[in-house]
């Protein structure tokens, strides 16, 4: 696929303090643009979906709906999905009025557990698009 402008730059996203800024910023930037076509109000799939419509158009790799094990003192617990790894960043999604706590914990759990060094956390349910970094 070409690829398609955004509505916004990835480079704004760069964080030099952040490990694989330069990932997470353009997953950033095509999440920011899904938000700004759909808006909120959806289910997460929704949000899901898009960003697997926009992602190749950034020539960004990835996968969806991924399973990773869960790991205590070497042994297997079982597995848990998430919701992408993009390049080597696990993403999480939700469509929520806010992030609570419990979300950014759930989701530096499954960081750690996946063995991911950089994740982020993408709530498209509130009126801008909410982002927390994550690094394990």
């Amino acid at each position: 696929m070409s690829q398609t402008p955004l509505s916004s730059d990835p480079k704004q996203y760069i964080k030099d303090e952040y490990p694989l800024s330069d990932i997470t910023a353009r997953i950033i930037a095509v999440a920011k643009e899904v938000h700004h076509t759909l808006g909120p109000g959806f289910e997460e799939v929704f949000y899901q979906r898009a960003m697997a419509l926009e992602l190749p158009t950034q020539n960004l790799g990835f996968e969806r709906e991924v399973w990773i094990d869960v790991h205590y003192k070497g042994q297997n617990l079982g597995r848990k999905r998430v919701d992408f790894v993009i390049e080597g960043v696990m993403v999480e999604i939700k469509a929520k009025v806010a992030i609570e706590e419990v979300d950014f914990v759930q989701a530096l759990s499954y960081l750690k557990a996946s063995g991911f060094k950089v994740g982020l956390l993408l709530n498209f349910g509130s009126k801008t698009l909410e982002i927390r970094r994550l690094a394990n």
